[in-house]
């Protein structure tokens, strides 16, 4: 009897445990092999691989700013963020530009 009563007591675990090797064994069995998927997906591992090359090279071979040249206070780097800012919005102005264009042709 006390057997029965500890089996009760842990139920719901026996049943997960059961739930999750049944899940495990389909996946087993049914899942492709590592060939297979390593078949499909080489284009994306080798272009990934190629760019993250890519920037591992650029890192190491382009000049980092040094201290002398940006501020202790940032302005370099924000000056730096407001080209690029004004850059983008400056393409988004022309947009707008156009679109007004077309909608003036009434």
């Amino acid at each position: 009897m006390e057997f029965r009563e500890k089996l009760l007591q842990f139920k719901f675990h026996i049943v997960f445990a059961f739930l999750f090797s049944l899940l495990i064994a389909a996946l087993v069995t049914f899942s492709p092999g590592f060939l297979t998927v390593l078949s499909y997906f080489w284009p994306l591992f080798l272009s990934t691989a190629l760019f993250l090359a890519a920037v591992f090279f650029f890192a190491r071979t382009s000049d980092l700013p040094t201290s002398s040249t940006i501020s202790s206070d940032g302005s370099g780097v924000k000056l730096a963020a407001e080209g690029i800012l004004d850059y983008v919005v400056g393409g988004q102005e022309e947009e707008s530009d156009l679109l007004d264009s077309f909608t003036k042709l009434d």
